[in-house]
């Protein structure tokens, strides 16, 4: 550790009032601070002052990805800090915490799954061509100093794509408040009787937003497919309903308490096309749910198929999803992994997270002011 505090500047474009980037970053933050240093913040007019009680807030006008990234780079003289740590896609950064995957690797999974026509509109797609030049930057043109992702998915994909040296890629896995999804698992009964559940009905929960790259439709296809007529689909986060019509799915809006949710329900099933590393996957799995996903997940790499839940190869893979949701139907069968699943997210506290962050962070700012005074001395 370094003998005086450091300055850590953080960097999140936006705000969500249930976004995970956004409570994963106030956690980290306050572990920033417990461990003595200082933690301030670069974002939008859309954070809310009171949501960021840790430090100084400031603010760039920028709305656009690119937008953004250019305001800042002016701004960035006048806000003096020991080491930049990004949730976005900058021009460039001492750490880049690439918690959205690669963008490239994104849209060629869309485009294996989209119509002809929508990949050819693609390509003039503003907001997709300016973020690609802002990840290219980091990665490609390597400034980004060092980078933090949460699967080995996510660095394979940077290593191929762009060539970024392995050894400055860190895995840290994401992390949750086990003791919380603990204490809300315990309620399970209240839980089911908040959303009249009976006790031979099975919930299916769909937690989270983006539903297209989640895969929903995918997953009421699959529940549709299902001969029992017990399933019930719960559908949490925010998305366009008038795509989804479904008898089989209750949507329940942006939820914000999830935890009570995922108390309630049976099995988790997320067929994402392609996701990083699912917070809602872990945060059911801590619950003690058996959890349905995909291999583009990279969340699947810390659970085991058919012990933990199941992991199918494709989103669209209908047959393999409702095979899988018949399977976890089994009353006996999710009792006896329950106990099995919270051990293996208590593996991924958000402690463990957080230290492990913020040891990258000092080496990082140790970096920086090396190579900084190299730079003096010159």
């Amino acid at each position: 550790m370094p003998d005086e505090p450091l300055t850590i500047l953080f960097v999140r474009r936006g705000y969500s009032q249930t976004g995970g980037a956004e409570a994963y970053l106030k956690r980290l933050a306050r572990g920033v601070l417990d461990a003595g240093h200082n933690a301030q913040l670069v974002t939008t007019k859309d954070w809310p002052q009171n949501e960021w009680p840790f430090g100084t807030l400031h603010r760039v006008p920028g709305q656009s990805a690119i937008a953004f990234a250019n305001e800042l780079e002016q701004a960035r003289p006048r806000i003096p800090c020991d080491v930049l740590m990004s949730l976005e896609r900058l021009w460039n950064c001492d750490v880049y915490r690439a918690g959205d995957g690669v963008h490239r690797a994104w849209l060629n999974h869309r485009q294996n799954l989209a119509s002809p026509f929508s990949n050819f509109f693609r390509h003039f797609n503003l907001k997709h061509n300016h973020i690609l030049r802002l990840e290219e930057s980091l990665l490609r043109d390597r400034r980004a100093g060092r980078i933090i992702v949460n699967s080995q998915m996510v660095k394979n994909e940077i290593v191929a794509l762009y060539r970024y040296p392995a050894e400055k890629i860190d895995i840290v896995r994401n992390g949750v408040p086990v003791s919380e999804f603990r204490r809300a698992a315990a309620e399970r009964e209240q839980s089911r009787a908040a959303f009249a559940l009976a006790a031979d009905e099975i919930a299916v929960l769909f937690a989270g937003s983006g539903w297209e790259r989640k895969g929903l439709r995918f997953a009421i296809k699959a529940i549709e497919a299902c001969p029992d007529s017990k399933l019930r689909l719960f559908v949490a986060g925010r998305g366009n309903r008038g795509r989804y019509k479904s008898s089989c799915a209750q949507f329940l809006g942006t939820v914000v308490d999830l935890p009570p949710v995922y108390a309630a329900a049976d099995i988790f099933i997320l067929p994402t096309i392609y996701d990083p590393f699912s917070n809602a996957c872990l945060e059911a799995l801590a619950c003690g749910l058996p959890v349905i996903t995909t291999l583009d997940n990279g969340f699947s790499e810390i659970i085991e198929d058919g012990v933990h839940g199941s992991i199918v190869d494709y989103a669209n893979d209908i047959v393999a999803l409702r095979d899988a949701i018949q399977f976890w139907s089994d009353a006996a069968r999710r009792a006896m992994v329950r106990s099995t699943n919270m051990q293996c997210a208590a593996q991924f506290d958000i402690s463990k997270n957080v230290a492990r962050t913020l040891e990258i962070l000092v080496q990082a700012a140790a970096s920086a002011a090396s190579t900084s005074g190299k730079i003096r001395n010159t």
